[in-house]
């Protein structure tokens, strides 16, 4: 049985927004629930930090110096899924409706109470996960786990995986889009007192490439350079 981890409570989430106070303040809410909070205060910036990295969530606000929060949510859009969510002053009809044509999951009109953020957040992630888990099954994108029967299709094609394959793949499946350390996953799939090979989880997720990527020509399994690997849908 897997540990328990507390990757579903933690995101990795940018904050572009100019006003330092508004910002110190979402960004101290955040922080206190355990995410990981990251801030640009101008268009360029924040467009810059959303390509570059990797974020569960991007709070975008809309009047921003240098590049406007639409301009930003379409550059964004153009090139990744990551869940935005438009933060603005601008309550009229027209300006919610451009920011949604922009690109946007969602949008949150100042003033706001951090709780409805925080329930917008978890709406526009819940939203973008394509792991579905019900009955018994664990599923990402064409890929599904049948964790009753310990079986693993492709599009209804069986993956014969080992013990050890198969626990990893679900942890991997258990957290999508969520980067995965080395030790995160030497815990949960070998446990505490493993002492064995310290590169067996790179062995590990090549066993896994090698039978689905590889194989049905997907590429689900991404290395983070320096920290792990992380389970997302193709590029």
């Amino acid at each position: 049985m897997l540990k328990e981890t507390k990757l579903d409570a933690s995101f990795r989430i940018l904050l572009v927004e100019d006003d330092r106070a508004i910002a110190k303040v979402i960004a101290m809410e955040l922080e206190h629930e355990g995410h990981q909070v990251y801030r640009a205060t101008d268009g360029t910036t924040g467009l810059t930090m959303a390509l570059t990295c990797e974020w569960d969530v991007i709070l975008l606000d809309v009047m921003l110096p240098f590049l406007n929060g639409y301009d930003v949510c379409q550059q964004i859009r153009d090139k990744k899924d990551t869940p935005i969510l438009l933060l603005t002053a601008k309550d009229e009809i027209r300006d919610k409706v451009f920011g949604l044509d922009s690109g946007a999951d969602d949008y949150l009109t100042k003033p706001f109470a951090i709780e409805e953020l925080m329930a917008r957040i978890r709406a526009v992630l819940r939203r973008k996960n394509p792991t579905v888990q019900t009955e018994g099954l664990l599923t990402f994108g064409d890929l599904t786990i049948d964790t009753q029967a310990y079986k693993v299709t492709f599009s209804g094609q069986d993956v014969p995986l080992t013990k050890k394959e198969l626990e990893l793949l679900t942890l991997f499946l258990e957290h999508p889009n969520h980067v995965l350390s080395r030790e995160t996953i030497l815990d949960n799939v070998w446990g505490y007192d493993f002492y064995g090979e310290t590169n067996v989880v790179d062995v590990y997720v090549r066993f896994l490439r090698v039978k689905i990527d590889d194989r049905f020509n997907v590429h689900y399994f991404h290395t983070v350079r320096g920290v792990g690997y992380v389970l997302r849908a193709s590029d």
